[in-house]
């Protein structure tokens, strides 16, 4: 299933990045030799038997699925009747071929567009914005939030706030501030009425190479009970006798606000250098019960921490979230055009050292988040896709040889100087543009490896 609905999110995204090439092309009047999706062997083949005037494409699925290519009629690369020199590549005009070059990494912006717009119409459950108890000593707990509240409204003022449907759309909006000071419209947990809370701007050096401005104001996640959901075998929680179900209440007299707060204390506990036995008040059934529990203490890098061998916290709070078809529209629009500049600042962010390359993620990744995806449900898996398309689309912009923005480059350097840059700089140009992307590669291959688990 995971590899499966990996394989067809590459032969969408594939295909209609292909397919803008092939379409402008086509347009402007060059002739298209051959349509691949994939690389080597074709498994299949076949013609249109209505092609376009002057235009005899052969259209591939070949066997290895890790891209594509439209290969056009060009003189630089092979011999050309005089009767189809004008549907060759290289005589167009500079705009022409830049608009043709362009016309992929676009297509995948588009079908981000449509994707998200899918997405919003189709509508799909998102966790309430109702809040797990924020990092401690951080800008969160400082401006007042607590363990339940549920966020109505956020924006840049007290004045301009905006409704907040889901806690998915604020952790979105969060990000999109990055350093600026917020307001937040909360409704207190067993109350009905809400109140507005300010978050002042973050510091400059608020936010590292591992962090984002959701975790560097201290958010953690969405609200759950302290509900034992799974206890392992031989661990401290089965030992003490505790029960898949339980709601735990306090330790040692502190009381327990959420699942959040309970991991933190059990985490904390490994950092005493004597373990003591916890007395935790557990509510069972309805019964209440006192626990004595002994956590573990795990040693690592030397970091400790405790541990009791349970999964800790239920399913949160669910909101159903769909939209109309030119909120959709809207929505999807702008969606797209700030996950694409967010992308960007990603980049930006790696190539000047303000971000770890810890954060790359390769083909492995891909795949196990195709495969969670598309477990969740149709509005997922079009998410996923809508990600990977805006992925695509600006990586491919890029001026990186031997990507679609490298050509983009060359063409600069054509329009500035009145001829394209030599043969023999094209050369090195496009070997040092393919060493890079094999260095990027064999990097987050080995950060999904390391980010999997698969390494001991």
């Amino acid at each position: 299933m995971t590899l499966l609905a990996f394989l067809v999110a590459l032969g969408v995204l594939i295909t209609a990045h292909e397919w803008g090439h092939y379409r402008v092309a086509v347009a402007c009047g060059v002739k298209v030799l051959r349509f691949s999706v994939g690389f080597g062997k074709p498994v299949l083949r076949w013609k249109s038997r209505n092609p376009y005037p002057g235009q005899d494409t052969e259209f591939l699925i070949s066997l290895i699925p890790l891209g594509g290519y439209v290969k056009m009629l060009d003189e630089r690369e092979a011999t050309v009747a005089p009767q189809d020199a004008c549907m060759a590549f290289n005589r167009q005009s500079l705009w022409t071929r830049a608009a043709i070059v362009s016309a992929g990494p676009l297509a995948n912006l588009i079908l981000a567009i449509c994707l998200y717009a899918a997405t919003f119409w189709i509508g799909q459950y998102e966790p309430q914005a109702t809040l797990a108890t924020p990092v401690a000593g951080s800008l969160a707990q400082a401006s007042g939030l607590r363990s339940g509240d549920t966020v109505l409204r956020a924006g840049t003022s007290a004045e301009n706030l905006q409704d907040i449907a889901s806690l998915d759309a604020l952790r979105w909006w969060m990000l999109l501030q990055d350093a600026s000071a917020v307001y937040l419209e909360v409704k207190p947990l067993g109350k009905s009425s809400a109140h507005v809370l300010s978050l002042p701007a973050l510091a400059d050096d608020a936010m590292n190479k591992d962090s984002d401005a959701w975790q560097a104001r201290g958010f953690s996640w969405a609200w759950s009970r302290a509900v034992l959901a799974g206890i392992q075998d031989g661990g401290a929680a089965q030992a003490a006798g505790l029960q898949r179900g339980d709601e735990v209440l306090r330790i040692d007299g502190h009381v327990i606000a959420d699942a959040v707060d309970l991991r933190a204390w059990v985490r904390a506990s490994g950092q005493r250098q004597t373990p003591s036995l916890q007395n935790w008040e557990v509510l069972r059934a309805g019964h209440l019960l006192q626990m004595h529990v002994q956590p573990e203490t795990l040693t690592q890098d030397g970091s400790r921490w405790g541990r009791i061998g349970a999964q800790v916290g239920e399913a949160p709070a669910q909101v159903w979230v769909q939209l109309g078809l030119w909120d959709g529209i809207d929505k999807a629009l702008d969606k797209t055009w700030q996950v694409s500049a967010m992308t960007l600042e990603m980049l930006g962010r790696l190539l000047t050292g303000n971000a770890s390359l810890d954060n790359l993620s390769g083909t492995l990744t891909m795949v196990d988040y195709a495969g969670r995806s598309a477990s969740l449900g149709i509005g997922a898996y079009l998410s996923y896709l809508a990600l990977l398309s805006v992925s695509l689309g600006v990586f491919n912009l890029l001026p990186l040889p031997v990507l679609d923005g490298g050509h983009l480059l060359y063409y600069l350097y054509e329009a500035c100087t009145g001829h394209p840059p030599s043969s023999q700089w094209l050369d090195v140009m496009q070997r040092a543009g393919l060493a890079v992307l094999v260095a990027l590669t064999a990097l987050s291959l080995f950060n999904d490896v390391v980010r999997l688990g698969w390494l001991p």
